[in-house]
């Protein structure tokens, strides 16, 4: 419950709600061409690889967009930086339904919504910090990353299906009119804040941005988060893009391809549920962590070598469940140990290490392609995972989390 000082309204939920939506849809677009990219490449013409890139440039794009998105969250507020990134969205989410035939002009639009995404990414902690009480705001990051992997999960087993009962452009037709509806419901019904502070005195002052970047960038602990999130999100952005290519050689349709990239993303929504409410209720951040990290690297070993589809059922269930399931812990557990920084500033620090691992992906592209296999890549991933292990085991507990409790 709230503490006594504070008071927390029900059209926080709304605001939640609201939010959600639109990263429901802008991954969606992200991914959509994952489960499908051999009927894809057909269809333009290109390279299985070419396709990949539809994916790949919304990393790359967050790159260099990462701390204007961050600025603008934390100087005008959420709704009015994450309103112009709604705005980008609904826009290019049509304009690519309308075009999906040119392969350039599809590209053209993936870039728009690419430039979209940081403004959306990078508001998680900030949308919970404004609304949300201290003992709520890991459960309401993680249902704003719940979101996000349930996009990616409709994007992954709805597209192949959808793409063959209604064939490839009106499936992306009714995309892109989805997604400017959430837009829209967005624009509409979010507000900045509160009529009083979801959080005590002493908790609601915040650095300016660069002031709390220079604090940032002084703790050692965040950087080991990054490096963790760096190589979750590699093995996360990868797999995802290119699970037919993995899966394939075993035999798997584009069918099965897209119900193993769902499976990952339910078991990411079914660890954020759980852990991030036991997170908040033990006051622990990370132990949720750790604990995480050491069962992901037995799963990746799964999804690497698992030779048949039930044993990929549950390897790409379990990898999404460690991984991406510890993920909100992670992200809330950044805002709490490099306070006052802007929660705007860390977070979108955090998403910049994940969506960097952009290079890893190329990487995992290029030596798939020299060796004729995804195996190596992936294990490279598994020995980067279990490092990522040690260097959370040296990290302290949450200053937040230890007055808390």
């Amino acid at each position: 419950m709230p503490g006594a000082s504070v008071k927390t309204y029900g059209y926080r939920w709304v605001v939640l709600f609201a939010f959600m939506l639109i990263n429901v849809t802008i991954q969606i677009l992200w991914i959509c061409f994952a489960p499908i990219t051999s009927e894809a490449a057909k269809f333009y013409g290109v390279t299985d690889l070419e396709i990949g890139l539809l994916a790949m440039v919304f990393m790359i794009i967050y790159i260099p967009f990462a701390f204007p998105a961050s600025w603008a969250i934390d100087r005008f507020g959420f709704a009015k930086a994450v309103g112009f990134g709604a705005i980008l969205l609904g826009v290019f989410a049509i304009l690519r339904g309308v075009f999906i035939r040119s392969f350039g002009l599809t590209m053209v639009s993936t870039i728009g919504l690419a430039i979209a995404q940081p403004f959306l990414l990078n508001a998680n902690t900030k949308v919970a910090a404004k609304w949300f009480a201290l003992e709520e705001r890991a459960t309401a990051v993680a249902l704003g990353l719940v979101a996000s992997f349930l996009g990616i999960v409709l994007g992954q087993m709805l597209t192949p299906t959808l793409i063959l009962s209604l064939g490839f452009e009106q499936t992306h037709l009714w995309y892109g009119v989805i997604t400017a509806a959430s837009a829209a419901i967005f624009l509409v019904l979010v507000r900045e804040n509160p009529p009083t502070p979801a959080s005590p005195p002493e908790f609601e002052a915040r650095a300016l941005m660069l002031d709390g970047l220079r604090s940032i960038l002084r703790t050692r602990d965040f950087y080991f988060l990054a490096y963790v999130l760096f190589v979750g999100g590699g093995i996360f952005n990868g797999i995802s893009t290119f699970v037919e290519s993995i899966v394939r050689p075993r035999g798997m349709s584009i069918t099965q391809a897209g119900t193993l990239g769902g499976v990952m993303l339910i078991g990411g929504i079914v660890g954020a549920v759980l852990f991030s409410p036991i997170s908040d209720k033990l006051r622990m951040r990370k132990l949720i962590i750790v604990v995480g990290l050491v069962l992901a690297v037995p799963s990746l070993l799964g999804v690497t070598l698992g030779p048949s589809f039930g044993v990929l059922l549950a390897s790409f269930f379990a990898l999404g469940l460690f991984t991406t399931g510890i993920g909100p812990v992670a992200y809330q557990y950044g805002a709490e140990i490099t306070y006052p920084a802007p929660e705007g500033t860390s977070n979108g620090l955090l998403v910049l290490a994940g969506q960097i691992s952009v290079v890893f992906i190329y990487g995992m592209g290029l030596l798939s392609e020299w060796l004729g296999s995804f195996v190596a890549p992936l294990l490279i991933f598994a020995g980067l995972l279990a490092l990522g292990c040690v260097l959370m085991g040296i990290v302290k507990e949450s200053p937040m989390m230890k007055r808390a409790a």
